[in-house]
């Protein structure tokens, strides 16, 4: 990636995550600005021809062309870098842009991929339909188990890929483990850390070699717009990212990377206040006589506690619960709801509610829904900043509807 031609500021990666996210990546002009500049330009002038031909030789390390690298972008990148704790980062125009990239850049015809079943309903595609008509074998397993991991593995598997917590039911898959084995056969391991967030997982610290995120959650938080993240190794990076990126052109607009590195700025603070309302909601759930199932990461009743324990710091913004009465019941819950908005997005500051059968994971057959442990009464809880106490009324409403 082009590099920008000022000097960069000396790195924060000693600093606590909530200095890193006030203060990494800032590129001043020669104003002096207090907040980041919006650099909202399609190309950059050259002062002489040879300049010119140095920048796209690569030798002068400079801004060339905004579908490649932008001052703004940059300083966005270099914020996640800091973050996450990689070596080098290339952002997206959307989550999903920097997952496909993720997976699909670094592979040929004739290479095999192993990924888990439970996925968002877009990454299942990329893996399950797109990936195949290029020739990319994959195969799907229980993520959960160890054991279908080893053996689904092939004399051509490249790579793993895997959400934890998954979309929508929060399993928690054991990033460490499968890693082990994706590297004793060769592979790398994707890990698309969303649910989680980097304020709580730390993908790359457990032994994944790729994460990636939607920034359009909780890194902006506030529903104003799209984005992806890519974070890896510089070789990774370097050998399969930035050159397919650079000629496909899933690239970042400079606002939005702009609005992404502001959201950056109070990420800690939401997360964790959403994170303490999502634990007090999932409190109130479990003991619900119309709730028959519920999900949540950090309680103890959670079926993978022992792996949350060991690999994250707290449990997630997300709650998952299943209504009795099936779709009707779910239905009738989220109509009967006033404060929590539905809405098939996640990690806003404004509480969102969804239901999964019908919305992210439609596409799917209600066999494969079933084995996910997707129900017709499933529905996916996103805490916002809202004060708990007017979330439980509202649920508590909700539900004497159901």
């Amino acid at each position: 990636m082009s590099k920008s031609p000022a000097k960069a500021p000396a790195s924060f990666a000693h600093y606590r995550p909530e200095t890193r996210l006030v203060h990494s990546g800032t590129l001043r002009s020669e104003f002096g600005e207090t907040a980041e500049a919006l650099y909202l330009t399609q190309g950059f002038v050259y002062a002489t021809a040879e300049e010119c031909e140095a920048r796209f030789k690569g030798e002068d390390p400079g801004f060339i062309y905004s579908r490649f690298s932008n001052p703004t972008t940059a300083m966005f990148e270099r914020r996640m870098i800091e973050l996450e704790g990689a070596e080098a980062c290339r952002s997206a125009a959307t989550g999903m842009a920097a997952v496909t990239t993720a997976i699909l850049a670094p592979l040929r015809a004739g290479d095999h991929v192993v990924a888990a079943k439970a996925l968002f309903g877009s990454c299942r595609y990329v893996v399950e339909d797109l990936l195949p008509r290029y020739g990319i074998e994959s195969t799907l397993i229980d993520g959960l188990d160890l054991d279908q991991w080893q053996k689904a593995v092939r004399p051509n598997t490249k790579s793993f890929f895997l959400e934890s917590p998954t979309n929508p039911t929060l399993d928690v898959l054991d990033i460490p483990a499968i890693a082990e084995i994706a590297h004793a056969h060769g592979a790398r391991l994707i890990v698309d850390n969303v649910f989680a967030t980097p304020i709580w997982q730390s993908p790359l610290a457990l032994g994944a070699d790729v994460v990636v995120y939607s920034a359009t959650k909780h890194i902006d938080g506030q529903g104003r717009c799209l984005g992806g993240v890519i974070l890896s190794s510089e070789a990774f990076i370097a050998e399969h990212i930035h050159n397919f990126m650079r000629q496909t052109g899933p690239s970042i607009s400079p606002f939005n990377a702009w609005v992404l590195l502001k959201g950056l700025e109070t990420l800690a603070v939401r997360v964790r206040a959403q994170t303490e309302t999502a634990g007090k909601v999932a409190d109130f759930l479990a003991a619900h006589p119309k709730v028959s199932r519920l999900i949540y990461p950090g309680r103890e009743d959670h079926p993978q506690a022992a792996t949350v324990r060991k690999q994250m710091r707290a449990g997630s913004t997300l709650v998952g619960f299943e209504v009795k009465g099936g779709k009707a019941g779910a239905f009738r819950t989220l109509n009967g709801l006033r404060l929590a908005r539905i809405s098939n997005n996640l990690g806003d500051a404004k509480t969102l509610v969804t239901h999964p059968a019908t919305t992210t994971h439609q596409r799917l057959s209600p066999e494969a829904r079933a084995e996910l442990g997707i129900s017709e009464g499933f529905i996916r809880f996103s805490a916002g900043l809202e004060h708990p106490d007017d979330l439980i009324a509202d649920l508590d409403a909700a539900l004497a509807a159901a």
